[in-house]
């Protein structure tokens, strides 16, 4: 199979569907010395995939043979919004290096955040998408809660997602910040039936009386709904991002897996 084929024969050939957020240990891979430890650790765990983000300065080329000797496939990755606009042909060009087909902007910058902004940003990732897919790979978008802020009785996401292209934009549901921001990540996952192949797998629970990220599992989501909108959206990849963990951030990593397998995931 071609490393940049699309749709449901790359997702049945692989043996996971679970990957780790590498913002999750962002701490670790400030160097490329940390980054391979790092991806030794994630691998001992037992995750098989991981989404690149928060690296420090690596050459593309020694990243992509730490993964390999680790066993370890990109399956994503999160870039800004700067670098998906102004460097595509260098985006581009790592990731085919990488073998990594899905690129996510990781969060649109705070001139973005009204009506007009969403609005803008979906014209612009259409002309991204366009050369992304050109190239094979494929340009999704990382929600935080933000987004959820109506404008007119419609919400950024809405804007972004009825404004923009399937063919060039997808989604990459974060089950936490859909819930933070007052949605259902279940409904949310179900309104981009189709082009969703991504969700970022985040629990909420309380600490204090205060909204807190826990690992998947450990807090209070409707995980048997979000699963079940997932499987029927399509998702390819279902992967673990904890921003801030109240343990060692590879138990979280730990956690989430075995509680992830426990929901029937591989």
């Amino acid at each position: 199979m071609e490393i940049f084929e699309i749709g449901e024969e790359e997702f049945f050939m692989s043996d996971t569907v679970i990957a780790a957020q590498l913002y999750t240990v962002r701490e670790f891979t400030k160097t490329s010395e940390d980054i391979a430890k790092t991806m030794k650790k994630v691998r001992e765990i037992g995750y098989k995939a991981v989404q690149l983000s928060a690296l420090g300065p690596i050459d593309v080329n020694e990243l992509k043979k730490i993964l390999d000797a680790e066993g370890l496939t990109a399956c994503a990755s999160h870039v800004s919004l700067e670098e998906a606009r102004n460097q595509t042909d260098k985006v581009i060009e790592e990731h085919k290096i990488l073998g990594c087909k899905y690129v996510a902007i990781a969060a649109l910058p705070s001139d973005y955040r009204s009506a007009e902004g969403y609005n803008r940003f979906a014209k612009e990732a259409a002309e991204i998408g366009k050369k992304f897919a050109a190239a094979g790979l494929v340009l999704g978008y990382h929600n935080h809660s933000f987004e959820l802020e109506k404008f007119d009785g419609k919400t950024g996401l809405d804007i972004i997602y009825g404004e923009s292209d399937p063919q060039y934009l997808t989604g990459e549901i974060d089950t936490y910040w859909i819930q933070h921001g007052g949605a259902e990540p279940a409904a949310w996952i179900r309104k981009l039936k189709g082009r969703m192949p991504l969700v970022h797998f985040k629990d909420m629970g309380i600490v204090n009386g205060q909204q807190a990220m826990f690992e998947v599992g450990e807090g209070n989501l409707n995980w048997p709904s979000i699963l079940d909108a997932c499987k029927e959206t399509g998702v390819l990849w279902y992967i673990v991002e904890q921003d801030i963990c109240r343990r060692d951030p590879f138990e979280s990593l730990t956690i989430s897996l075995r509680n992830m397998q426990a929901m029937g995931l591989k």
